[in-house]
C-alpha cells in the first residue's frame, strides 16, 4: 500500500475544508459536517488530499479505488527504476596475461548486460613501490573492453589496491548491431576475393 496515509471521513480534524466534488470541480470552502453529508449522499468517502493547505483540501471519491490506483502507480514506478549492479574483478600485478584474458571476457559480458565493473589490482609488500605496473595493467584492461565500456573512474589507490570503474556504453537504438551485420558480409566477400 501507499506509504502516505490519508485522513478519511471522521478522521479529518479541520472544522472547514476546501471541497472538490466527485466530478473534480471545486465546490468551495464548506464546514466539515456539510462535506461529510455530501460524500454520504454520493455514496463515497471524503478524503483529505492536501492537509498542509489552509483550509485543508478534501475530495469526494471512492477511497478503496483511489488507494488501489496509488499502489499501482508506485509499483510501476519501482519497475521503471533500473538497479545498477557493480561487478568486481580482482587481479594481481603478477597475474598471467592468459588469465587476464578470462577476466576481460567476464568484464565484457558484465558490461554488455548493463552492469558496471570495478577492476581491482591488489598489491602486496614490495609491489607497492611499482604502482606503474598496476596502472599500465588497468589501462590495457580498459583498452580491451573499450568497444563495450568506458572508464567512469580512472585508476586510483584505495588502501593496498588500485581500482578503476568501468561503465557500459550507452547504445542508441539498434544502430550498432545493424552496422556489424552490414559490415560482416563485406568482410567475408573481401576474404573470399583475396584467397583465389
Amino acid at each position: 500500500m501507499s506509504a502516505r496515509k490519508y485522513r478519511v471521513n471522521e478522521a479529518i480534524r479541520a472544522r472547514q475544508v476546501r471541497l472538490i466534488g466527485p466530478d473534480g470541480k471545486q465546490i468551495g470552502v464548506v464546514p466539515l459536517v456539510e462535506a461529510l453529508a455530501l460524500a454520504r449522499q454520493h455514496g463515497l468517502d471524503l478524503v483529505e488530499v492536501a492537509p498542509q493547505a489552509d483550509p485543508p483540501v478534501c475530495r469526494i471519491m471512492d477511497y478503496g479505488k483511489f488507494m488501489y490506483e496509488q499502489a499501482k502507480k508506485e509499483r510501476e514506478a519501482r519497475k521503471a527504476l533500473k538497479q545498477i549492479v557493480v561487478k568486481e574483478i580482482r587481479l594481481r600485478p603478477t597475474t598471467d596475461p592468459h588469465h587476464v584474458g578470462f577476466k576481460v571476457r567476464d568484464a565484457r559480458r558484465f558490461l554488455t548486460d548493463g552492469n558496471k565493473v570495478k577492476v581491482q589490482v591488489r598489491m602486496r609488500g614490495r609491489e607497492m613501490t611499482h604502482l606503474q605496473l598496476a596502472t599500465d595493467m588497468l589501462q590495457r584492461f580498459a583498452e580491451q573492453v573499450a568497444d563495450v565500456g568506458v572508464v567512469e573512474i580512472p585508476p586510483n589507490m584505495e588502501g593496498q589496491s588500485m581500482v578503476m570503474v568501468l561503465a557500459p556504453l550507452r547504445r542508441k537504438g539498434s544502430q550498432p548491431t545493424e552496422r556489424k551485420t552490414e559490415s560482416s558480409p563485406e568482410v567475408m566477400e573481401g576474404a573470399q576475393d583475396s584467397n583465389p
